[in-house]
């Protein structure tokens, strides 16, 4: 269970070197793969990355529409803006991929999912997103994948303001300043939207008025240069206020971290930093808050080894506290519980010619559920200049929730069970990726995950937690990008077969079929135009066969002078009825006015 902190601080080390020499050709890199800093096409696994100006030109409302996109990704919401909304990674439960805000554990102790509904674009600085099994680094959780944020660090002044439909307006504003040693920076903003009504008529609570969502925001950074070594902190937080059919929620999360990171020798370099998490959801309709509380100390020390490559081994410590309370006067709590984890974690990576290799393996000592083993294996080779064929094999696993461990149920029914242990996963990829005649680029990815002792609620007369489920992941990822003069194409396609072992059913809400693509047209230096299309099949949910579809959109962005971007976004571009959850409403077709300033 260690917390990424010193990824994120190396990848805010390579963003700012990025930045230093807009001119010079720089590579991608990524620090969520392996947790060191390694260009993309040398990191063994299928990553995505989403920069800043990535978020900016795609105008996107929200992250749900930001991630639709991007291949191995299925997405659900319970309604509009500011609802449950989850991510399906390659097949994987919400709670089954790790999410990391600037390097620190965001999910909830409760559901082990993270409330996505409420991290705003504007506080964004950088996603990447790794499929496929990272426990050897990461430790629980990491099955389906890594989901990494890295938060806004703005140099200067930096502004947006947006207004779109159902009475949504949007606003943010940001400041950085930075001297030859150290650097501050702030973004502050805010949303609030009329919404339309959470449920549609098939709802079990349906009512038809609107349901509408508020929410502030704001993040720190700072960073000093001592010597070799370089001190961060940052903070993030986020109050939301959501409402919903028959009550209303209010969520509020703080996210910490400080450290010092910098060479230690010739070839030696470390990462050490404290990170802390607040979490509270209060939903008075139900009479009931859940509070996460997370602390952490992780220690990372990377050492070059010349021609034989890089070793990055760590120590990490993390205490992490769940209650659940009825807010009734008098009432005890739920329950009221903590855990600690301590792990060790090592891997080694290197390259001979064309051939690239990697090993990794940690071991996780839970106070809750005892210790766990994981390891994994990847090798690459470079067919030419311009291509790379990869394979790899890892494990995962699962933490139990506090709640699944210990909540009392429903009236003695559906209650945890501190037996529980974790689920686990092996996972294989083969993937290839390339370019061609210079202006295309492809890559395929086909992948294999196998998933055991899933927590399930049929555990005797009481329906009580028990490991009994197993389930197969299997799919194949596709992506092509071209560039030719004032035009630029994107796109991609996921096949994917989801199957309950017990049932032999498909897993819910994953599509058999998914593709998106995006056709882009530079009309002279200042306009860009674009149509895109997102398409996905039927998939099952409680009690129903949710239909396929195809959405569209289009977007216009100009760009008078480098300090000011206007944009112009219609989604739903056919005002098309569809669903993400059975029984929950949908966006119809909206139209989205930015304007952005950046200070040159």
């Amino acid at each position: 269970m260690t917390q990424g902190l010193p990824a994120a601080m190396l990848a805010a080390f390579a963003i700012s070197a990025a930045a230093q020499d807009p001119a010079a050709e720089q590579p991608t890199v990524v620090v969520t793969a392996t947790r060191s800093a390694t260009p993309i096409d040398q990191s063994l696994a299928s990553v995505s990355v989403i920069t800043r100006e990535d978020i900016v030109r795609s105008q996107a409302p929200d992250l749900l529409q930001l991630l639709r996109t991007l291949p191995g990704i299925d997405i659900s919401r319970t309604g509009g803006v500011g609802q449950n909304t989850s991510f399906l990674l390659r097949g994987t439960n919400s709670n089954q991929s790790l999410v990391l805000i600037d390097g620190v554990r965001a999910a909830s102790t409760g559901t082990g999912a993270y409330a996505w509904e409420h991290l705003p674009l504007d506080q964004i600085e950088r996603i990447e997103v790794v499929r496929g099994p990272r426990a050897a680094w990461w430790g629980a959780d990491a099955i389906g994948g890594v989901i990494q944020v890295f938060t806004r660090e703005p140099q200067g002044l930096s502004a947006r303001a947006r207004a779109g439909r159902y009475a949504t307006v949007e606003g943010s504003l940001g400041y950085g300043t930075r001297g030859e040693d150290w650097g501050l920076a702030a973004t502050v903003g805010g949303i609030s939207s009329n919404g339309f009504s959470a449920q549609t008529p098939e709802g079990f609570a349906y009512d038809p008025d609107a349901d509408g969502y508020i929410d502030r925001n704001v993040s720190l950074h700072g960073h000093a240069r001592l010597g070799t070594q370089t001190l961060r902190a940052s903070v993030f937080g986020t109050n939301a206020d959501t409402e919903f059919d028959q009550g209303e929620s209010d969520a509020e999360q703080w996210i910490a971290s400080a450290g010092i990171a910098g060479p230690l020798a010739d070839r030696w370099a470390h990462a050490l930093t404290l990170g802390a998490t607040r979490d509270d959801l209060v939903t008075p309709a139900y009479a009931s808050e859940f509070q996460t509380r997370r602390a952490s100390a992780d220690w990372v020390n990377t050492v070059s080894l010349g021609d034989a490559g890089e070793i990055a081994a760590g120590l990490n410590y993390l205490d992490e506290t769940g209650r659940s309370l009825i807010t009734i006067d008098g009432v005890p709590p739920e329950f009221d519980r903590s855990r600690s984890n301590r792990a060790a974690f090592a891997s080694w990576q290197a390259g001979f010619g064309a051939f690239d290799a990697q090993l990794a393996g940690r071991y996780d000592d839970n106070s809750a559920y005892g210790g766990e083993s994981t390891f994994q294996v990847a090798a690459g080779w470079r067919l030419a200049a311009a291509w790379r064929l990869y394979a790899s094999w890892g494990e995962g696993f699962r933490a139990p929730t506090l709640s699944e461990l210990y909540s009392p149920g429903f009236g003695g029914y559906y209650g945890g069970n501190p037996d529980l242990a974790p689920e686990r996963s092996h996972g294989t990829e083969l993937g290839i990726e390339g370019t061609f005649a210079g202006t295309h680029t492809v890559g395929a990815s086909l992948y294999g995950t196998r998933i055991r002792d899933l927590v399930s609620f049929s555990g005797g007369d009481t329906f009580a937690a028990t490991n009994i489920g197993n389930a197969d992941l299997d799919g194949l990822e596709l992506r092509y990008g071209w560039e030719g003069g004032a035009w630029r194409l994107d796109a991609n396609a996921t096949l994917q077969d989801t199957e309950d072992r017990a049932t032999g059913e498909a897993l819910l809400r994953r599509p058999d079929q998914k593709a998106s693509v995006e056709v882009t047209h530079r009309l002279g230096a200042s306009v860009e135009a674009t149509l895109g299309g997102d398409f996905a099949s039927s998939r099952r949910d409680f009690g129903a066969e949710l239909p396929g579809y195809a959405l569209f959109n289009a977007r216009m962005a100009w760009t008078p002078d480098p300090a000011w971007r206007l944009g112009l976004r219609l989604d739903n571009a056919l005002d098309r009825d569809y669903a993400l959850a059975y029984g929950y409403g949908t966006p119809g077709r909206s139209l989205l006015l930015t304007v952005d300033y950046l200070a040159p």
